[in-house]
């Protein structure tokens, strides 16, 4: 049983209007007309077209309900001041005005990329300097993101070893000198 999710006053007070077979021939001939409602309730064309296919979907869903197609468009309408009324009350404000711009400080060397990639490639060339045990404990730990104990099970060592095996190797690393250029 389907219950009306829209109707009119009477069938005689409204004027003949066309029946749609499918939501896509609907869809397809007033689409034009429902746009130009979702633009006058937004100031964004492309805000219109997204809220004009939020209030779309949400007449597919209620398709099957809707018995009286003659009140389609107002429908559809309904569905769009709706959702643009739940989109405004949702609207957070994340600008403020203010007299000065707040800019963060200057990071030297934060953010260049050709200064990240030197400092990537400076460290890998130092990782690939230690022992080759003291390397695979270091990118299985750090680079991998594998705990202590992991690591251990992994290389099949106890998680003893590893902790100093990886306590030389950082130490190793802060001695370089390719890596003292860079702090």
């Amino acid at each position: 049983m389907t219950t009306p999710v829209c109707t009119s006053a009477s069938a005689a007070a409204a004027p003949a209007r066309q029946t749609y077979p499918s939501f896509a021939s609907y869809v397809r001939a007033r689409q034009p007309v429902l746009l130009r409602t979702a633009r006058s309730l937004t100031a964004n064309p492309s805000d219109a077209e997204d809220l004009l296919q939020t209030a779309l979907a949400k007449t597919y869903v209620a398709w099957e309900r809707i018995e009286d197609q003659r009140a389609l468009d107002g429908y559809v309408r309904r569905a769009l001041v709706n959702t643009r009324t739940s989109q405004w009350r949702k609207r957070r404000v994340d600008e403020f005005a203010c007299d000065e711009l707040p800019e963060p400080e200057p990071v030297p060397g934060g953010d260049d990329p050709a200064e990240r990639q030197a400092l990537h490639d400076a460290m890998w060339r130092a990782v690939l300097r230690l022992p080759a045990r003291q390397r695979a404990m270091v990118v299985l730990r750090y680079y991998e993101d594998l705990s202590e104990a992991q690591t251990a099970e992994v290389l099949g060592v106890s998680v003893g070893t590893v902790k100093s095996a990886v306590s030389r190797a950082l130490g190793k690393l802060r001695e370089d000198p390719e890596l003292t250029l860079v702090r």
